[in-house]
């Protein structure tokens, strides 16, 4: 008889701890060895004894964190490594560069944890890959019926239509440093804008990683020590934070755009006081998450984080065992922590 998952797996203050192996997935605090699916801060958090991760994932580490990061250990995508007695393997979630969903294998079971993920193309990372298993472990930051994205292409249409329409004015574009803000670039270089896109400088060394991994991003340049005339009719990214502060200032009368899964809150645009919201995400939509518990064909659904009621009801309803873990602390990246990603 196989043995259970829930044998050996459980939630601890740490997070999701694996027994027979003696580590902890994404750990909120320092642990002697974590397993980390992405770099975003609040999964991928500095001081653990060990942090096993893509390359490009401790990459990013090491860039947040100075340039250095102590106990990394690399597995790429596709090679399996034993950790303990647990097979521990790492396939593409398609959510920003090296993230990973954890394919664990011990006692005859097969468990998949997938981090954040999002289903549709991404010229900036590994798409995410299907795995079939007996328990799929799931995010649910939009887990609602609401939250259906639309098409990326149309989104940028509506920032390139904006800037033809006011030639004068900046379009300053508030963004996730890691992931979204690279996107998007790559997205307005896909829709055939070659012009140099101006950056933050708490965006540009992130930027440059991306570069360093094969990603081409077109021309790139400071908006720091820019002239104000330099920007008219440009296109300016920044992280959200420095949308309202006095960064933004010298810019020439800003169109003020977010990108992220949350502008679908008609509410939440109006009240960070957005002028052109752009529901671009890297998370999985409702319609995305639904399918891929039925494609992944788990007998089981655990929900780490997120809106996980509705998610957790729906599996119930297709038959499956499903429960909410309730782990919190994954819901924002402090390195942006102003409510513009998603």
């Amino acid at each position: 008889m196989p043995m259970h998952p829930r044998d050996w797996i459980s939630v601890t203050r740490q997070g999701i701890y694996i027994e027979p192996g003696d580590f902890h997935i994404d750990p909120l605090r320092p642990v002697p060895r974590a397993v980390v699916t992405h770099g975003h801060a609040d999964h991928a958090r500095p001081g653990h004894g060990a942090t096993l991760a893509t390359p490009e994932t401790l990459a990013i580490m090491a860039a947040r964190n100075g340039g250095s990061l102590d106990g990394a250990d690399a597995l790429p995508y596709g090679e399996t490594r034993r950790i303990g007695d647990v097979s521990v393997r790492l396939v593409p979630a398609g959510h920003v560069l090296g993230s990973a969903q954890i394919v664990m294998e011990y006692g005859g079971s097969r468990v998949v944890v997938s981090g954040d993920y999002k289903r549709r193309p991404d010229p900036t990372c590994a798409a995410f890959e299907v795995v079939p298993c007996d328990v799929f472990v799931t995010e649910a930051t939009f887990a609602l019926p609401v939250f259906r994205h639309p098409d990326d292409g149309h989104e940028i249409a509506k920032l390139l239509d904006s800037l033809r329409l006011f030639p004068d004015r900046a379009h300053l574009v508030g963004a996730y440093a890691l992931g979204k803000a690279q996107r998007v670039i790559a997205l307005l270089r896909k829709a055939g804008y070659d012009r140099p896109i101006w950056l933050h400088g708490a965006l540009q060394n992130l930027v440059d990683l991306y570069r360093a991994h094969g990603v081409d991003l077109g021309e790139t340049r400071s908006a720091t020590d820019a002239n104000k005339a330099d920007m008219k009719g440009e296109i300016v990214m920044a992280p959200p934070a420095a949308l309202q502060n006095r960064w933004s200032r010298r810019l020439p009368d800003p169109v003020t755009a977010v990108a992220s899964g949350w502008m679908r809150v008609r509410g939440r645009a109006r009240q960070k006081g957005v002028e052109l919201p752009l529901i671009l995400s890297d998370h999985a939509d409702w319609d995305e998450l639904t399918t891929t518990i039925q494609e992944v064909q788990a007998g089981e659904i655990w929900v780490t984080h997120g809106l996980e009621d509705a998610l957790v009801h729906f599996a119930k309803t297709r038959g499956l065992h499903a429960e909410a873990l309730y782990i919190e602390g994954y819901e924002e990246d402090p390195a942006d922590a102003t409510g513009g990603g998603g």
